[in-house]
């Protein structure tokens, strides 16, 4: 099987030391990415760590596919112990960094200990240098990016950072790349912040390169070619349709279309694209740059998850409000969908959906732990009970769009996903809308016959993310193309996937986790025996543990 090639870095920022290891048996094992930082995080973090302590690490990681010049694979990796959910999480940022990263000649890079001041780190081929920077303190993501340009003469796409909001330890924190990326979901940034570190910066010259395949020529080729809707609008496109289906939450998820869809669709977001965009490597380019030209503000996105959070899920219904909660998130460096789901759950309780100048004013709050936002930076699962309003959350995330009261594979997804309430885990709402043929599309309503799809569809995510393979090559990579690109048949990339979800499980098995986190805020017909079903698919024990026996193995 193809897979990533190089040694662990770790880096001790406590300590201020570094050592190499050699990892050749758990990149053939686990590939790259997400399922190697799942692998070196269970065996390397303990079981009970806190998130915010000492004894947390992160693990960044690219897979085999950053040696190549394919559309679809400028992307990477970090995994840690996540202070949203409490546990293990790996998140996945796209943009400029993954290739910069491979130029270093490193496979993974580990993060451990935690600094007694604030510092940069600087990681290249020739060493590793730690950086003071205390004139950092509080500074957003320009201001990190602008001091690394201007000492050391590196672009944003060379830089992993984080702004205020992962210095003050909100909960969902980001790390943010080429300005405007961001390893989102579950607040690694924080764990950054605990540890001390407002950026790191990843340079080098080493040449890692796979013999280009006729394969992987026709994918870009034909990504280039390509006339999807997400070249014009991003995922926003499905906004509209959403809506039309009854699976777009809307005011703190009390409702599921909203009147008010037509000023934050698709089309309106294109209107205010002024270039393309992209990430590394990619032809595909459905990346967002937009300008709203009366104001000024520019932008990346917002992307169709942003528009839910801020802008149904708030009530709010201008799409140059939703673009200015999106780049605020962006320069204090917080997940989107967690910090619109929050404020969302703020503005419930206070009866003021609509109220853009009071949401902007909250996310700067939250970003610094001013007044009620030092109350939401911790999160819905945390406050729920103080703000009065339900908790709408799986396993301590916020919920993404495509609402499973609607979509009910996806909320079984939501559900099941070890790292809580995220669309990507399973992506079970591609095949209920349907964003598919009509031979692959499944019902929306009921759960018959969908545990068994959901198993298969998140061991062959977790192979993409361990490729890695952006997950919007849906219609271009098919299944036969992985198993040509990754070398190896489909039953091993799921077995594969198998594996990294019983680590990921176990390692969560050990902090507590069980069946009574697998649940949701709703009821769904069939719901307990689906979730039968879908342990009996996986192995596991009724009661949502990993037999022992499964990680001895």
């Amino acid at each position: 099987m193809l897979h990533a090639r190089g040694r662990l870095l770790t880096v001790d920022v406590g300590a201020r030391t570094t050592e190499e290891t050699a990892i050749d048996e758990v990149l053939a094992s686990y590939v790259g990415g997400r399922g190697v930082g799942t692998k070196l995080a269970h065996d390397r973090i303990p079981f009970d760590a806190d998130p915010f302590g000492s004894e947390n690490r992160l693990f960044f990681a690219t897979g085999p596919m950053q040696a190549s010049n394919m559309s679809f694979t400028g992307r990477m990796s970090c995994t840690g112990v996540s202070p949203l959910t409490d546990g293990l999480l790996s998140s996945n940022a796209g943009g400029f960094l993954s290739r910069n990263f491979l130029a270093t000649g490193y496979a993974v890079v580990e993060v451990a200990g935690a600094s007694d001041e604030l510092v940069g780190i600087h990681v290249a081929d020739e060493g590793v240098k730690f950086e003071s920077v205390p004139e950092l303190a509080g500074g957003v993501v320009p201001d990190v990016t602008a001091h690394v340009a201007e000492t050391r003469d590196l672009g944003p796409e060379h830089v992993a950072c984080i702004g205020p909001a992962g210095e003050n330890h909100v909960r969902f924190a980001s790390i943010m790349t080429s300005k405007s990326r961001a390893f989102g979901r579950g607040g690694l940034g924080a764990v950054l912040g605990a540890k001390n570190v407002k950026f790191i910066t990843f340079d080098g010259s080493v040449e890692r390169a796979l013999d280009p395949h006729s394969v992987a020529t026709e994918i870009h080729r034909e990504a280039a070619a390509s006339d999807s809707v997400m070249k014009r609008q991003g995922t926003a496109g499905l906004t509209t349709y959403a809506d039309q289906v009854g699976a777009l939450p809307t005011r703190y998820f009390s409702e599921l279309s909203f009147e008010g869809v037509e000023g934050i669709s698709g089309d309106r977001v294109a209107e205010k694209k002024y270039r393309k965009g992209t990430c590394s490597a990619c032809a595909f380019a459905c990346k967002l740059p937009t300008c709203d030209e009366a104001s000024g503000l520019e932008t990346e996105g917002p992307e169709y998850e942003t528009v839910m959070a801020f802008g149904s899920n708030a009530g709010i219904d201008d799409v140059t409000a939703v673009m200015r909660s999106n780049e605020l998130c962006d320069r204090l460096g917080m997940d989107t969908i967690s910090c619109g789901d929050v404020v969302s759950a703020y503005l419930a309780s206070e009866d003021a959906f609509g109220d853009a100048d009071l949401i902007h004013a909250l996310v700067e709050d939250i970003a610094y732990r001013e007044g009620v936002g030092d109350l939401l930076a911790e999160g819905i699962d945390r406050v729920h009970g103080e703000l009065g309003v339900e908790n709408w959350s799986v396993k301590g995330m916020e919920f993404a769009a495509h609402d499973g009261r609607t979509l009910n594979g996806q909320g079984l997804s939501f559900a099941t996903a070890n790292r809580g309430a995220d669309h990507l885990y399973g992506s079970m709402y591609v095949y209920e809308y349907p964003l598919v043929s009509p031979e692959a599309a499944l019902d929306r309503e009921g759960l018959d016959g969908k545990p068994e799809r959901l198993v298969e569809r998140e061991n062959h995510n977790a192979v993409l993310d361990s490729g890695i393979v952006c997950r919007f090559s849906r219609d271009v990579v098919a299944d036969e193309r992985l198993e040509t690109l990754l070398d190896a048949d489909y039953g091993e990339l799921l077995a594969l996937g198998a594996r990294i979800v019983d680590l990921e499980r176990h390692f969560n098995n050990r902090r507590g986790f069980d069946r009574a986190d697998d649940a949701l805020p709703y009821d769904l017909p069939g719901f307990e025996a689906a979730l039968d079903a879908y342990y009996k698919a996986r192995g596991w024990n009724a009661d949502g543990t990993v037999p022992s026996e499964r990680i001895e193995e």
